[in-house]
């Protein structure tokens, strides 16, 4: 492990991938702006998120195994040459099938940093700080993910041109990826033996494994189903302009953050079994305050009791599951992050459904399902010794 005087010199460059990371939520904010340039219908608009989140499911465990092989960091910088990729596109022609594309690059790159990143805490930080430092990382990737609809909502007023979020985070991309490359970080030699894919999802054999690895995917459906939907919602029910639309992905975004930033606080003082609970029941007054509220205070309060619940769900999720099978933290890693999958699955069904029911109803509908499958995982949490 690396010495605590050490530690802050290795973890800078680590936080500015972590923020580099967050630029995978800005889809939310594109796809309402892209949904209206193109005037799409729920259903193709939803394909786009999809689109970034269906790698995760082809390459998060073939990431863990090429991780076994070229290491933690040189994975990360490879996921920032795919992410800097994915930002030149748009400008190059922007168009539907070159925003599918840009996303697909985007997934792609995201894939490979949440696959690597993530562990590579591990060989910098103890098992007992691995929770509060993964929070913290998500609260500098929540800064990222804040910043978007704001920058892209100020741009599209005086600027007429919402992409100038596109220039700005390809700069940031490329001072990450030199800071990194010129840090070395001391990884634990890899095993002889090397794990195949087959004995990679094997794992999930392990009921433990499973619970964890659907409640991500429950966690990625619901935080990028509600801040993709939320926009929608506020236009549908109060007849917003887009443009005035989108601060409500800024309050989801604001409220992730602040339970980001809180969560270091309270899982150094409680246990996470008992924090788990009380995000999800945060969560649980944020989707009833969806299906129930008609105002735009009431509708933005509710947005934010699901960002502030969903916040740190990730977070307890992964370092619980990274102990599971300690000597397997690459594979487990992978796995988890193959359950972010689930920002493919629930914008899909969200499409469907709305545009079935002709109201964003459809939308909260499978939110609240997600949310009903982390209530159920709450009670088991604190059966799991992990």
């Amino acid at each position: 492990m690396v010495k605590q005087e050490k530690k802050i010199k290795y973890l800078i460059p680590i936080m500015l991938a972590f923020f580099v990371m967050g630029f995978v939520d800005m889809v939310g904010t594109a796809t309402n702006y892209v949904k209206a340039d193109f005037n799409l219908s729920d259903t193709m608009a939803n394909f786009l998120p999809s689109m970034v989140f269906f790698w995760f499911l082809l390459f998060s465990v073939p990431t863990s195994l090429l991780m076994n092989k070229i290491g933690k960091r040189q994975t990360v910088l490879l996921s920032l040459l795919v992410t800097l990729l994915a930002l030149v596109l748009p400008f190059l022609s922007y168009s539907y099938p070159i925003m599918l594309i840009s996303f697909s690059l985007l997934g792609i790159g995201n894939t490979l940093m949440q696959v690597s990143l993530n562990p590579l805490i591990g060989c910098i930080v103890s098992n007992d700080r691995l929770a509060s430092t993964l929070t913290f990382g998500q609260f500098i990737k929540a800064i990222a993910s804040l910043l978007a609809p704001i920058i892209a909502s100020w741009a599209a007023v005086k600027f007429h041109n919402w992409m100038i979020l596109y220039p700005l985070f390809f700069v940031i991309g490329i001072i990450a990826s030199l800071f990194l490359s010129s840090t070395k970080i001391k990884e634990p030699i890899t095993q002889d033996k090397t794990s195949s894919f087959l004995d990679c999802i094997s794992l999930l054999g392990n009921k433990t494994v499973f619970l964890f690895f659907l409640g991500i995917v429950c966690h990625v459906g619901i935080d990028v189903g509600t801040n993709t939907a939320a926009p929608k919602i506020i236009i549908e029910r109060l007849s917003l302009p887009l443009d005035d639309a989108m601060i409500a992905t800024s309050v989801y975004f604001l409220f992730r953050t602040i339970g980001c930033l809180t969560g270091s606080f309270f899982l150094a003082r409680m246990s996470i079994k008992k924090f788990f609970l009380i995000s999800v029941l945060s969560m649980v007054l944020g989707i009833a305050g969806l299906f129930f509220m008609h105002n735009l205070i009431g509708l933005y309060v509710a947005i934010g009791l699901i960002g502030f619940g969903n916040s740190n769900i990730f977070s307890m999720i992964f370092s619980r599951a990274l102990i599971v099978y300690p000597e397997k933290q690459n594979e487990m890693s992978g796995l988890m992050i193959m359950g972010l999958i689930g920002g493919t699955i629930f914008p899909l069904f969200m499409g469907l459904l709305s545009d079935a029911l002709h109201s964003q109803l459809g939308s909260i509908i499978i939110i609240g399902l997600g949310i009903t499958y982390l209530i159920v995982m709450s009670v088991r949490f604190y059966k799991i010794n992990a």
